[in-house]
């Protein structure tokens, strides 16, 4: 049979484990929060976060394309 010891080191062993990766997880939850309190500052600002900044930027130069078109069409010309 095994000896109790090796059961112990075992069980340590494993809690050991487990802590580090709980250990981790946190560490990655804080940096998750922390990113997010940045796009808030930022957004309060009056700037907004990068990944909304892309879509919006795509937005504003369909709208000036857009813009243009009708302009051409006051203006008689043809495109």
């Amino acid at each position: 049979m095994i000896e109790p010891n090796v059961y112990i080191t075992l069980a340590l062993a494993s809690l050991a484990g487990l802590a580090m990766i709980v250990g981790a997880g946190l560490a990655g939850w804080r940096g998750w929060l922390s990113l997010r309190r940045m796009e808030l500052d930022h957004a309060q600002d009056g700037r907004m976060p990068v990944a909304v900044s892309t879509g919006s930027r795509i937005e504003i130069a369909d709208l000036k394309e857009r813009i243009k078109k009708l302009e051409a069409i006051a203006a008689g010309v043809d495109l």
